[in-house]
């Protein structure tokens, strides 16, 4: 989860040039996405893709992340924009909902929170789906060494013998690929949502579909356009950014720069990094710890935390407040499901309430299934799949058996 978080915030640092607002006039954007100065002597642009200067405003009912698309987009020229277009579906949606809340509320904060929540309710089955296919694998580990150890050196028979009990067992190894994949079509939107959309000054065009509105905001200052529609500003996290005089949705919370002009200090970023590293000790099963990928994991997961930190001064505060409260829905699922995991013991200390804990929703064990056709083995003589792959059972010889000099006479 959080290798995805890092790759979807790389692809949206690179994409947010080429997502974002509209150009300001005197300048047209090339197919790849820079900006370039428009000529001054008033002849048009030279470019690939040539667009009008400046660029039209968006149409009712039509995003502004999709209305500088052109030909040349389709050719492969500018591949983000084309991401950005297929995207814009759900960008709206989320603001219109967004919008909702913070008609609903009066607070941009609350809102993304509660915006959040709601997406996460929706996707429950979905998640649980992926915790209980991890758990079931991580229970079928020794079973998976056994049939590495048996057919070592064959990996053909190998990967025959791993998917027939997969298939036995019920297990599906791609299931935990649709909720990554869920969470890169949620973040990237939610991204502009809140980096663009709550800077806009008029989000009319947003609350529309097919030119009727859904909806509609009451502006801070309609008509003003240095002053956004909806309000960004945080107040009960204005002891953030006390020199800023308040925390703004829309852009990063940075407490102090550590590096000038390369790396400052996120509260929202710190407190992010540490949930994200107490739900990944969770996914870890519990005892071990001699497990040698096991230990590589856990390293991983101490080091990976530490690039959201670096991201918290590029990326505003809202996503944060966004990641933060998925993070700790996400450790109340795991928690009702699979427990602790290997959150303890922590520096060789286990509390109380973490022994012999039982999760509220444990993964159903696995029960075979009862064969009564012709030739199908009873219950009392049916071999696990760690014992057929292993071999560890083997028919025992019978003690009436004649000997070879008995069999010659």
């Amino acid at each position: 989860m959080l290798a995805l978080l890092l790759a979807s915030v790389a692809f949206m640092v690179i994409a947010a040039p080429v997502m974002g607002a509209d150009p300001s006039p005197g300048v047209s954007p090339s197919p790849s996405g820079a900006v370039s100065p428009a000529p001054v002597d008033g002849s048009p642009a030279t470019a690939p893709c040539p667009l009008p200067n400046p660029l039209p405003t968006a149409q009712p009912g039509q995003s502004p992340l999709a209305h500088n698309l052109c030909p040349a987009v389709l050719n492969g020229a500018a591949p983000l924009r084309l991401i950005a277009w297929i995207f814009t579906p759900i960008f709206q949606a989320i603001f219109m909902l967004m919008a909702l809340l913070y008609n609903v509320f009066g607070d941009i904060g609350i809102a993304i929170i509660v915006l959040t929540i709601l997406l996460r309710l929706l996707l429950v089955p979905v998640f649980r789906k992926q915790i209980v296919s991890q758990r079931r694998m991580q229970i079928l580990q020794p079973e998976l060494r056994a049939i590495q150890l048996k057919y070592k050196g064959n990996r053909t028979k190998i990967s025959e013998e791993q998917m027939r009990l997969y298939r036995e067992r019920g297990i599906n190894p791609a299931a935990g690929c649709l909720p990554a994949l869920l969470q890169l079509v949620l973040l990237i939107p939610m991204y502009q949502v809140i980096s663009q959309g709550l800077a806009a000054p008029d989000i009319s065009s947003m609350l529309q579909i097919a030119g009727n509105p859904l909806l509609s905001v009451a502006c801070q200052d309609p008509g003003n356009a240095a002053v956004p529609c909806i309000d960004p500003t945080i107040p009960w996290l204005d002891w953030l950014t006390p020199a800023a005089g308040g925390l703004d949705a829309h852009v990063p919370e940075i407490l102090f720069m550590v590096i000038p002009g390369i790396f400052g200090l996120s509260v929202l970023a710190l407190i992010s990094a540490f949930l994200q590293l107490i739900q990944t000790r969770m996914m870890i099963p519990v005892n071990t710890t001699n497990d040698p990928q096991v230990r590589m994991q856990q390293r991983i997961f101490l080091i990976l935390p530490l690039f959201s930190l670096f991201y918290g001064w590029i990326l505003p505060a809202g996503l944060f407040l966004y990641w933060i409260t998925t993070t700790i829905f996400s450790i109340v699922q795991q928690y009702l499901i699979a427990g602790w995991g290997g959150l303890f013991p922590l520096f060789g200390w286990t509390p109380r309430f973490a022994r012999d804990h039982q999760p509220r929703f444990p993964v159903p064990s696995y029960t075979p299934p009862v064969e009564n056709g012709p030739g199908s083995e009873s219950p009392s003589t049916r071999r696990s799949p760690t014992d057929r792959a292993a071999g560890t059972i083997r028919p025992a010889r019978s003690k009436t058996r004649t000997s070879r000099r008995g069999r010659r006479r």
